[in-house]
């Protein structure tokens, strides 16, 4: 598959597990609305979620980059990585991103932003250590890809829906167990009622771990398509083949890493952690899968 087949597949999968995460939203919101009988607390969780929406889409590098405990790279210290930074900027046709490092001997990078004129890209002193110029230029080609496909608004977007299936999952159960409610009449009336709650315990149970799962299989098409995005921008898909072969070979956990952030990572930075179904809870594909991608463009 050519590297445009590749990203316009991911596109494709991408808008349909974003359907797929609304209509989930929706079916907990109408069970939780048809049991009380009321809409009011529908608009009071979507302000709360605009709220931290606002508060992801403005500030998100600075909390990640704080929370990575990065550091702005001068450009006299780090020159060779600065110059990789605009070479690819200029290709991708973008602004140069603000650029940092991580003090970690562990090869990993990732990029935060909300759009190009407000970008970071971040490696780690492993990356500029241990990978020559050419897969360099590849792991900084497939961070600029993220911000070039807006990954990381839409990364917010997903995270925020999330935490809304959540907190109304959280509400629907407290409701029920406070027995908030009430019936509507007997015969089927009473039925219709019944099965509302039902259908919405289920849902509340159910809907925060098949969100996550969701999200999480965004992140992964995302990671597939910038890295195609990648091979589109240097024309040398090797380089960050390579580069993703030395980091498989990595067993270096990133000390600065954590659950939220590492999906923001070009690779897995939580080494050696064992999940359960893995392949659905990872936030990123299969290294052996993303090499193959890659070497058959």
């Amino acid at each position: 598959m050519s590297f445009y087949e590749e990203i316009d597949s991911n596109k494709r999968t991408t808008f349909f597990l974003f359907i797929a995460f609304f209509a989930l939203i929706f079916a907990l919101g109408y069970a939780i609305s048809f049991a009380m009988g009321s809409y009011i607390f529908i608009p009071l969780f979507g302000a709360i979620a605009i709220a931290y929406l606002f508060i992801s889409y403005y500030y998100s590098d600075q909390i990640v980059t704080a929370i990575s405990m990065a550091k702005p790279a001068g450009e006299q210290q780090f020159k060779q990585l600065h110059n990789i930074v605009e070479e690819i900027s200029i290709a991708a046709g973008l602004p140069k991103p603000r650029v940092y490092v991580i003090e970690d001997t562990a090869i990993n990078a990732f990029a935060t932003g909300r759009d190009p004129q407000h970008s970071v890209i971040c490696v780690t002193t492993g990356c500029l250590t241990r990978l020559d110029r050419e897969e360099l230029t590849g792991v900084v080609a497939h961070e600029m890809s993220h911000i070039k496909n807006y990954d990381i608004r839409l990364m917010t977007m997903a995270a925020i829906l999330v935490g809304l299936a959540v907190l109304l999952s959280d509400f629907f159960l407290r409701m029920f167990l406070w027995g908030g409610f009430k019936g509507r009449g007997e015969g089927k009336a009473g039925w219709v009622m019944i099965a509302a709650i039902v259908i919405g315990l289920v849902l509340a149970i159910l809907t925060p771990i098949i969100a996550e799962l969701i999200k999480l299989a965004i992140s992964r098409k995302r990671e597939y398509l910038a890295d195609a995005s990648a091979a589109q921008i240097t024309r040398y898909p090797q380089g960050l083949a390579n580069a993703l072969i030395k980091i498989k070979n990595d067993t270096e956990p990133l000390e600065a890493a954590n659950k939220a952030t590492a999906h923001l990572y070009i690779a897995d930075p939580l080494k050696g952690q064992k999940l359960w179904m893995k392949s659905l809870f990872a936030t990123h594909p299969s290294i052996d899968d993303r090499i193959a991608k890659l070497q058959s463009m």
